[in-house]
């Protein structure tokens, strides 16, 4: 129904534009044989400022499809780019745009009194607009770090702290399906927007619809935490179109995007986390801050643990404490399945974890 009401409007309009373009074109005709004369449409005129309404109209009509094709077509490329510039760079350019053009609107109404011919004024004047549009743009988004330090100096906190930019954090796949930064969040110990790119949405629409049942039951609770990343949080969430088409691994695109925005890459992947290290990008680790905030364990500490697997090495049993951590038992291999008193000997912290070594008391 609003398709053709569409086709019905662009129709009207091409039928308005023929009337009036042949009335135009008459008229001309008319004074330059008739100076002297009023000219007044008679019935040969009439019947062909009608004709020509309804061939431009009937052209309007039937091409009207390909016009709202294009249209949208172009709507949806402006979207995707304007989306793609930060909010804060869009808002300082359309500033210094609006600067720009009144700056040429009074230098243009200074030059009109001294330009005689009309083609030429016209010529200048766009020239003029479209020049100092451009450099009203450019050089507010150039002041941009001078502009923040001046807003700095203005917006201080009442007790004269300055308020600092929160930068955004970049969510991988692997993070949200964990769903532990949700917690986090809740806790307000991660502060600013969190951004998730498009292609991490596009991954995980695609493991849920994995034909493997263990994937595919990973992707929906991946999509059911963000879902309530968006509703359960203070965070502003934010799904980010920017995509490198030239890069293949969602990886690198992550870290790409990451320096884009001045932002960090929150995960738990631990090759990730060795990856954005060489290209300078700053990570924020789950595993990591699982594992500062675990409990220090003291050479000579007892605890009581089950054992409930053989270890690598011979006679090395395996425990685990409620949090993940593990706990090397020595010549524990014999009590797989009974709970001992160990005393702890050696805590290891790694990147990929903390490990306790223990010995049976």
């Amino acid at each position: 129904m609003l398709k053709k009401m569409i086709r019905l409007i662009i129709g009207l309009a091409g039928v308005s534009t023929g009337v009036a373009l042949s009335t135009s074109v008459l008229q001309k005709v008319a004074i330059e044989k008739y100076i002297d004369v009023a000219w007044g449409p008679g019935i040969t005129e009439l019947v062909l400022v009608a004709l020509s309404g309804l061939i431009l109209g009937l052209i309007a009509y039937f091409i009207s499809p390909l016009l709202m094709l294009v249209g949208n077509k172009l709507a949806k490329y402006i979207e995707r780019e304007v989306q793609k510039i930060p909010s804060d760079q869009f808002a300082l350019g359309f500033v210094g745009l609006l600067l720009g053009l009144f700056l040429a609107y009074l230098i243009y109404n200074l030059m009109d009194k001294f330009l005689v011919v009309e083609f030429i004024n016209s010529v200048v004047g766009i020239v003029l607009y479209l020049f100092l549009g451009y450099l009203g743009v450019r050089m507010a988004l150039a002041s941009k770090a001078d502009l923040s330090k001046l807003l700095v100096v203005f917006n201080k906190a009442p007790l004269g702290k300055v308020q600092y930019e929160v930068r955004p954090k970049v969510l991988d796949t692997s993070v949200i399906i964990d769903g532990r930064l949700l917690d986090i969040c809740k806790t307000k110990f991660i502060e600013g927007p969190l951004v998730v790119p498009e292609f991490v949405l596009k991954e995980l629409r695609h493991i849920a619809d994995a034909s493997d049942p263990l994937k595919r039951k990973r992707g929906r609770r991946g999509l059911d935490i963000l879902n309530k990343l968006q509703t359960e949080i203070d965070n502003e969430v934010i799904i980010d179109n920017t995509d490198f088409k030239d890069e293949k691994e969602v990886d690198i695109k992550l870290l790409k995007l990451a320096k884009k925005i001045n932002g960090l890459v929150a995960t738990h992947d631990f090759n990730l986390n060795k990856v954005a290290i060489v290209h300078g990008v700053d990570i924020l680790n789950i595993n990591a801050l699982a594992n500062a905030v675990k409990p220090v364990v003291i050479p000579g500490e007892e605890m009581l643990v089950q054992i409930v697997k053989e270890g690598k090495e011979n006679n090395q049993g395996l425990a685990y404490l409620d949090d993940g951590t593990m706990i090397v038992v020595e010549d524990g291999r014999s009590l797989i399945g009974q709970e001992v008193t160990v005393v702890v000997t050696t805590a290891l912290q790694t990147a990929a974890g903390k490990m306790i070594f223990v010995k049976v008391k």
